[in-house]
């Protein structure tokens, strides 16, 4: 291979439209369908499952789908994306082999639990993983990409709880809604919320050695 082929394979980019469309189809597919199917009862092989174990065995394949889309557009999946999907398959499985809602929506807390108690524990390393992840689209100082993680962590734990609290004491409509809506607005709200943070941190104007994440 000659020497200049590393330089010569470019990264593929994805059109913000595309991905945003592949990671957030499958969810709000989820929602419509529940919306349409969740006051009716459907018997497969002599067992009565509601419209919202349906939609779970839909959901399944439709994210596992998504994301063969987006490692086959992009040619890479962060940790994030491939954890996400594996608990959704472990939970939802879990669901639909027992018949019980309650497993699927136990899914978020797992996931947050996981990405809040790694990022935790690279803290404990005087490590950042979060800048591993995001450190081509944030560039951060050291100190800065510290603060973002624990900052990072203890919302992952927050939202763990509130998800808790919100499947053991409410309806499942608002549960829905919440794991359709309120998750992704909360997310949004806390980087939008992280301004202030990522202005001081910035190594945006740094030469190219500088802007590189560190640990």
């Amino acid at each position: 291979m000659p020497e200049d082929a590393p330089e010569t394979i470019a990264e593929k980019k994805l059109n913000p439209v595309v991905k945003t469309v592949l990671e957030m189809g499958p969810i709000l597919a989820f929602f419509a369908g529940y919306v349409i199917l969740k006051d009716k009862v459907f018997t497969i092989a002599g067992t009565e499952y509601s419209g919202f174990i349906v939609m779970t065995a839909v959901f399944i394949p439709l994210l596992a789908a998504s994301t063969f889309v987006l490692w086959r557009l992009t040619g890479k999946l962060s940790v994030m994306q491939i954890m996400t999907l594996v608990l959704v398959v472990v939970f939802g499985g879990l669901t639909i082999w027992l018949n019980d809602e309650r497993f699927f929506k136990m899914k978020p807390t797992m996931i947050y639990l996981l990405f809040g108690g790694a990022l935790g524990v690279g803290l404990l390393r005087g490590q950042s993983y979060l800048s591993l992840v995001l450190g081509e689209v944030m560039p951060l100082d050291a100190q800065g990409w510290k603060k973002l993680t624990f900052r990072m962590m203890l919302f992952f734990f927050a939202l763990a709880v509130a998800n808790e609290m919100i499947w053991r004491t409410m309806e499942t409509d608002t549960w829905v809604k919440f794991k359709t809506f309120g998750l992704p607005i909360a997310m949004i709200a806390f980087f939008m919320a992280q301004g202030g943070l990522m202005s001081r941190h910035s190594t945006e104007g740094d030469t190219p050695k500088d802007k590189t994440p560190k640990a």
